[in-house]
């Protein structure tokens, strides 16, 4: 059988297949008011297609912790009732699909307060309804971003706060899975390259301490997340940079930590967290590292990176490389890619009673 369509299951959750949806911003909230960060009718559409396309998992969007760990003021929210609320509707009916609904939970750091990507991304003031960037180090990501604030030592705890309270909504709004958004330069991401690290306390320096917070909001996060349910941790496996860089050494090493921290799967991608770097993009480029964290650890892993081929997705699997492979922009792209992918490996997905006669 399709190793790609076999089931996982993970403490007491068991995911029908291994075609998963990553986590991709769609910058389609209201900026502000009562409304802000709260999921609406395309983000009801946009994850209930993919979810009668057969997809096992959905990862929601980076969702904020906070209103100030949004990276956009457009990005979704669980920092109020409201949103969870809302989020009642979206996960209601993915699990009607037979889909584990999961939830990225995110502070930005000092790449918040920027405007949506397709106006050009860059950073965005009061005027705009942006707000001032916090992060561990004033080290701003690139030229033309505004200096971050250097977070105290009672700040860093208060967002720790703030992830436990926003994983007790993500629970209450339905969700399955939690994931704690550590990559891709955002301010977890952050506190663990020394690129972007320069703080000489408790919480920079050695590799124990850049890690510290990390491990401070696993820890909180499983503390309030159901002893049944699984925790993610998405990660950047390498900065790119040649030197004074977060690699693929940290990671496995962090790997076995998050392991004994509650973390039951790691979500590895790349990058994000340095300017102006040479990555080698192509098909399934991330792959190595999430093969390398198998290989070298007993963490289950998940990879992504440009895969967008049902016999590539299912190579990965089967030479053990990753449990799960994770599809970005190819389910922008084609919303039942796992129904697609089935007829062509002989696996057997779920499809809706609605959509049986285009089998």
């Amino acid at each position: 059988m399709s190793s790609l369509f076999q089931p996982l299951t993970l403490r007491g959750l068991t995911f029908p297949n291994r075609v998963w949806m990553a986590p991709m911003c769609q910058y389609s909230a209201q900026p502000c008011g009562p409304e802000a960060g709260v999921p609406h009718d395309w983000h009801f559409a946009h994850y209930a297609a993919r979810a009668t396309g057969g997809t096992g998992l959905i990862l929601v969007e980076a969702t904020a912790v906070s209103p100030e760990g949004r990276i956009s003021p457009a990005d979704l929210g669980i920092w109020n009732d409201t949103q969870v609320a809302a989020f009642r509707r979206i996960t209601a009916f993915l699990t009607s699909q037979g889909t584990v609904p999961g939830i990225q939970l995110a502070h930005a750091g000092r790449k918040a307060s920027t405007d949506r990507p397709w106006k050009g991304g860059g950073p965005v003031g009061p005027e705009e309804n942006g707000w001032q960037p916090v992060a561990p180090s004033p080290v701003p990501f690139q030229e033309g971003h505004p200096v971050p604030d250097e977070l105290s030592v009672a700040q860093i705890g208060e967002i720790v706060g703030q992830f436990a309270d926003a994983a007790r909504r993500a629970l209450d709004a339905g969700f399955q899975v939690a994931e704690v958004h550590g990559a891709h330069g955002y301010l977890i991401g952050e506190f663990l390259s020394p690129h972007s690290n320069r703080r000489t306390d408790g919480y920079g320096g050695s590799f124990e301490n850049r890690t510290r917070f990390a491990l401070e909001v696993v820890d909180a996060v499983r503390a309030v997340w159901p002893e049944e349910l699984p925790l993610f941790f998405r990660i950047s496996a390498t900065d790119w940079l040649a030197e004074n860089g977060w690699d693929g050494d940290d990671t496995v090493r962090f790997a076995s930590l998050l392991q004994e921290h509650g973390v039951d799967l790691l979500d590895v991608s790349t990058g994000g967290n340095a300017s102006g770097v040479r990555i080698p993009v192509g098909p399934g480029y991330q792959v190595p590292f999430a093969a390398r964290v198998k290989a070298e650890t007993s963490l289950p892993v998940a990879a992504v990176g440009m895969i967008t081929e049902a016999a590539q997705a299912e190579k990965i699997l089967a030479n053990g490389e990753s449990d799960a492979v994770l599809l970005g922009r190819e389910l922008l792209r084609n919303p039942s890619w796992a129904r697609h992918a089935a007829r062509e490996l002989g696996g057997e997905v779920r499809v809706p009673d609605q959509y049986h006669r285009s089998v």
